[in-house]
């Protein structure tokens, strides 16, 4: 499914524009692309485009091309900034991020 499905085209290229020179921050992109308004099952249907291997975990190589997984245009996450999201989404310490631990950071 492809994420315009879920999300409005043009809200997606502000986003990503927003990051593109800047530290990427999660929950400020989230909000940029409209899914902190999105009912719980919405923002579970984007976990499951961004879980390209369908693990039902989004994993640390995975979550440093999220971006891509919003637009093809989207850059990679530096080495820093996916450590980062990793740490702040990875409730449990497994170090992988579970729909349920990305759904409540996209509503914290």
């Amino acid at each position: 499914m492809p994420m315009t499905d879920l999300l409005k085209a043009e809200e997606i290229k502000n986003a990503l524009d927003a990051f593109a020179a800047e530290t990427f921050d999660p929950k400020k992109f989230f909000e940029l692309v409209g899914m902190t308004a999105m009912s719980a099952d919405e923002v579970k249907k984007v976990f499951q485009v961004l879980d390209v291997d369908g693990s039902g975990f989004i994993e640390e190589e995975e979550l440093k091309f999220v971006l891509k997984g919003f637009s093809k245009d989207g850059r990679d996450l530096t080495d820093a900034e996916t450590k980062e999201f990793l740490k702040a989404a990875d409730k449990d310490g497994d170090g992988k991020i579970g729909i349920d631990e990305f759904e409540a950071m996209v509503h914290e």
